[in-house]
């Protein structure tokens, strides 16, 4: 069925619609995040949720205090190598259908800490991202409009056929290796099945 007879029918009182896209809309409309925060961006996730900015338009304000309670982790802030063994057990705990925003420099690359030896270069490393707000930190307005950008992308999932969603793919991990403290860095240092480094050629 087109757009166009869709909205003559929606304007007669008569909404069709489909399983799949019933269930997307349910679900992008109803995300709940888990409530932790590493660093100053927290701050900001904190304020998105209060009145001026108000989250619960969005149908987020229900921040859980469990992981399995919770299907949206917002990594706010700096990644240390003591804390990124937490960050994945958390994910892990945490039930499909998830998603991952990371938010703010320090989350997405290390920030102005990169050159750090304590601060991991990116929690895209160790798992799944899904959406990316740069900023040191980026302002409530930038959470807003990462959400927005995942509601679209829930609603947009396929759950059948070869383009269906990650969670609906049963060869794709829910669960990722959790870092280890080894004698100079975490083992593994990064997990290969969601990020590889960048090969560099050098020419003599």
């Amino acid at each position: 069925m087109n757009d166009e007879l869709r909205t003559e029918l929606s304007r007669q009182g008569l909404v069709i619609t489909s399983l799949e896209a019933l269930y997307n809309w349910g679900r992008s409309n109803s995300v709940w995040p888990l409530g932790f925060g590493l660093a100053c961006c927290a701050i900001e996730m904190i304020a998105a949720s209060m009145a001026r900015f108000d989250l619960a338009r969005f149908g987020s304000e229900v921040f859980r205090p469990s992981p399995r309670q919770a299907d949206l982790m917002i990594v706010a802030g700096t990644v240390t190598k003591k804390m990124a063994p937490q960050v994945v057990r958390l994910y892990n705990q945490m039930p499909e259908p998830k998603y991952v925003i990371a938010m703010g420099a320090c989350a997405i690359s290390g920030g102005p800490f990169k050159q750090g030896y304590n601060v991991l270069k990116g929690i895209d490393r160790l798992i799944p991202v899904d959406i990316h707000i740069p900023g040191c930190p980026p302002r409530p307005e930038a959470l807003i409009h990462a959400l927005m950008t995942l509601q679209k992308k829930m609603a947009s999932e396929k759950l059948t056929g070869p383009q269906r969603a990650r969670h609906c793919q049963t060869a794709t991990p829910s669960e990722y290796p959790v870092p280890q403290f080894g004698a100079h860095d975490l083992e593994p240092a990064f997990n290969p099945k969601v990020w590889q480094p960048t090969k560099v050629e050098r020419h003599e």
